[in-house]
């Protein structure tokens, strides 16, 4: 069973075209990734576009992501030269860190321009990143005040919107680029579970079998003690059976004593979503070398 999933509409075409547009205008570009699917969530397209542009990769939602996961994939990115750090939107302990990695990547550009005279020009800075990957909440969030509009749904922000912060930097957002089709049909995968592609054109009973069949595999304790299904019963070689066995738990049944698959399936995805079953990484390093 398998599902491709395609996804490129009309805004997200204009969406590059204006990155390209305004990136002579930034200084430093931040490229946001889910801390979850850091690979999936890149856009292969963002290196061609940004070139040598100065960058910051910030893992965000490393809140609801595995911790130890986490600090593997920050040994990753240091062994790659790639400056790089964790970020949680939630919390306001890395704003001043993520301006500062900025100002250190910056510094010599910026003791160019003080040489020069030029000492007021405020630092510009591109925000980019995937639908859905917490863009304009890591905006609210380092700027101190709903500056934009916040929704848990991928496609939200359509227009760039130039922000001023305090400490002579100004942030631009750009709306969420996804690129024409996945080769490997789990990157896809990946980020729907995540939320980053519309449940509304995808199978959400496939993408939540898979889900599950991953999480007890790999996170067996934590999806045992959230749907209270002692982990020998969601051993069995059939992927479905663990997803039919969580439906039966929470009572999800319809005519025929079957569960209802499209309840079930929207509750599993749910939860993962909002951490409700543990701090969840689906990639790591390892699967990568």
């Amino acid at each position: 069973m398998s599902q491709r999933i395609q996804w490129f509409p009309g805004h997200m075409a204009k969406t590059k075209r204006l990155i390209s547009e305004n990136l002579k205008l930034c200084d430093v570009v931040v490229e946001i990734l889910d801390a979850r699917i850091p690979v999936s969530s890149k856009n292969p397209m963002i290196d061609g576009l940004m070139g040598e542009k100065p960058r910051l990769v910030l893992l965000n939602k490393s809140d609801i992501a595995d911790r130890a996961v986490n600090e593997k994939w920050m040994e990753y990115y240091k062994e790659a030269g790639i400056d790089a750090m964790l970020f949680s939107s939630v919390t306001p302990q890395g704003n001043k860190e993520a301006l500062n990695r900025i100002r250190l990547i910056l510094k010599d550009k910026l003791e160019r321009q003080r040489a020069r005279g030029i000492v007021n020009r405020p630092v510009k800075i591109m925000v980019a990143g995937i639908p859905n990957v917490g863009k304009s909440a890591f905006i609210n969030c380092i700027s101190g005040r709903k500056a934009m509009k916040v929704e848990n749904r991928p496609g939200v922000t359509r227009d760039k919107q130039w922000i001023k912060l305090a400490g002579g930097f100004e942030l631009l957002d750009t709306p969420g680029i996804l690129w024409p089709k996945f080769e490997d049909e789990r990157v896809g995968q990946r980020l729907a579970f995540c939320g980053s592609i519309k449940d509304e054109i995808t199978d959400t009973v496939f993408l939540a079998v898979e889900l599950t069949d991953f999480l007890r595999k790999s996170y067996p304790d934590a999806l045992s003690a959230r749907y209270g299904i002692p982990s020998e019963e969601l051993t069995s070689p059939e992927k479905y059976e663990a997803f039919e066995r969580i439906g039966r738990k929470r009572g999800f049944l319809i005519g025929g004593g079957d569960i209802d698959e499209e309840r079930t399936a929207k509750m599993i995805l749910d939860e993962f979503r909002a951490a409700k079953i543990g701090r969840i990484s689906i990639e790591k390093p390892s699967d990568f070398i």
